[in-house]
């Protein structure tokens, strides 16, 4: 008894704090779906202002926490991981200046070759992955990725929509293999309480779906835009253009809902259990560890990250409708950036 007193103790602590993990999790998800169902444009302005730069900045320090210092045989799958993120964001971001969704002649056409490029990068890098350990059989990747351009030749619009609400579920992800790594006995409580998402989605689409034109003229709405951000702007981020059946009220708060949750992993949750270090310790960044040179280059780059965000509550504050339409097309390129990421930890 006095053995295995001390293992079950221990134990149930453990279980104790999974669960308290897991609840705070539902607290954050139910404050972001309340908060984006009752003042969806405020919220999403406010939302955006505070934490868009900031978790870039962790996303970009955790993930310097995870490389290895050195590429070695990997070099391959990092070089077609960056070629594919800087033109694949390139490309991106060159389309509202090419065409916009109205131009049913050209539109159509490059938005279908920007995601065939997607979905044929996606695939190659998936294949790329199968062949390093722990192996995998990946060639079922060519057919589906196949099939899914065919689909984006049908639809040209569709992933673009489809990875506006995606993405932030990509942090759930991401959170959930790191628990396995780090805590492992917190995992089955975070995914039960997962599921809260879908749920909250619903709610909100049940709560809105009849719901008038959104506001955009509260007292949080106009403390950030005084000259009265359209909440068209917003409704089109969303994809209401492209789902003219499905209230935009609703597309805006399921968008600002999904964004708090991936701001609220990426700010709060993860660097809680990822960051192997405090924040500005380099020591546990492997390429810091390189050399002295190495260590001053990752400093620079976290010094000047935070520079970035400092620029952009800045620019939030001296024209917030023109930044954050600025953006959204170039966070295109951290969306990216994740896809590798989460290959490399699967």
């Amino acid at each position: 008894m006095s053995v295995s007193a001390p293992a079950s103790l221990h134990a149930g602590a453990r279980r104790t704090n999974g669960r308290a993990f897991a609840g705070g999790f539902v607290a954050l998800a139910a404050g972001a779906a309340a908060l984006s169902g009752a003042l969806p444009v405020g919220f999403a302005l406010a939302t955006v202002f505070l934490f868009a730069g900031p978790h870039n900045w962790f996303e970009a320090r955790y993930a310097l926490g995870r490389l290895p210092a050195r590429a070695g045989k990997l070099w391959g799958f990092f070089a077609v991981s960056v070629c594919g993120i800087v033109g694949l964001t390139a490309g991106y971001a060159a389309l509202p200046f090419l065409v916009s969704p109205a131009d049913l002649v050209s539109g159509p056409e490059l938005y279908a070759v920007w995601c065939s490029a997607f979905l044929l990068w996606v695939a190659f890098l998936v294949w790329m992955r199968s062949r390093t350990n722990p192996r995998f059989d990946g060639g079922w990747v060519w057919p589906l990725a196949l099939f899914l351009c065919a689909g984006a030749w049908l639809s040209p619009f569709a992933l673009p929509i489809a990875l506006v609400y995606l993405h932030p579920l990509m942090a759930l992800w991401l959170l959930d293999r790191e628990l396995a790594r780090s805590r492992p006995h917190w995992r089955k409580a975070f995914r039960v309480a997962a599921l809260c998402v879908p749920v909250f989605l619903v709610a909100l689409w049940w709560w809105l779906k009849d719901a008038p034109g959104l506001p955009g003229t509260d007292q949080v709405t106009l403390a950030f835009a005084p000259t009265a951000l359209r909440a068209d702007t917003l409704a089109d981020h969303s994809g209401a253009w492209a789902l003219p059946d499905v209230s935009p009220h609703f597309l805006v708060a399921a968008h600002t809902f999904l964004e708090m949750v991936h701001y609220g992993v990426w700010v709060l949750l993860i660097p809680l259990i990822g960051l192997r270090s405090r924040p500005w310790e380099l020591k546990a960044i492997p390429a810091a560890r390189r050399s002295p040179t190495w260590a001053r280059g990752v400093a620079a780059v976290l010094l000047f990250g935070l520079s970035a965000v400092v620029a952009l509550w800045v620019c939030f504050g001296i024209d917030y409708e023109t930044t954050r339409r600025v953006y959204f097309t170039v966070a295109m390129l951290h969306v990216l950036a994740e896809v590798p990421f989460l290959l490399r930890m699967i």
